[in-house]
């Protein structure tokens, strides 16, 4: 626990650590959600903020949750990041992200805690404040990841 809450605090001191009166104007805020209903509901938020160098480079930190229940199993996801983006002057943003996750899982037998890393690499297309790709986790592993695929869909937006 001590590593998460030293994590979370690292995290939330990267965005605080400037001394200029301009360092506001380079901050971003924004996201994604998921929401999916049906056989399985799906609800998820993860807000973020990031700060942009003027070289292309952006560095952040968000926070994620996730909730996700079929029939008489669910999983709650929640989690901390640090983010790293690139912006091609060709609309292609690169980006790196180091998530750290903790899950709960429920169904008729119990409950199941787990927790996990997740270093994702993506590329997507950005256009303006909105950027839609995909990303690959390098550390999936089946065995302790709730999610079943090392590749998952990006979609950003920032203000």
């Amino acid at each position: 626990m001590k590593k998460v809450i030293l994590f979370i605090f690292l995290s939330f001191s990267l965005v605080s650590f400037s001394q200029k009166s301009d360092f506001w104007s380079h901050v971003q805020y924004g996201g994604g959600f998921t929401l999916g209903f049906g056989s399985q509901t799906t609800i998820g938020i993860s807000p973020s903020a990031i700060y942009n160098f003027d070289n292309g480079f952006s560095l952040g930190t968000g926070l994620s949750y996730l909730y996700s229940e079929i029939n008489d199993f669910s999983t709650s996801v929640y989690g901390a990041s640090i983010i790293s983006l690139y912006q091609t002057k060709l609309g292609i943003q690169l980006s790196g992200e180091f998530d750290y996750n903790f899950a709960n899982q429920k169904d008729q037998f119990g409950t199941i805690n787990t927790n996990f890393p997740a270093l994702h690499l993506g590329v997507a297309y950005n256009q303006g404040r909105f950027a839609v790709g995909v990303r690959y986790d390098v550390l999936y592993d089946s065995k302790k990841s709730v999610f079943g695929s090392p590749i998952s869909p990006v979609v950003r937006f920032y203000f």
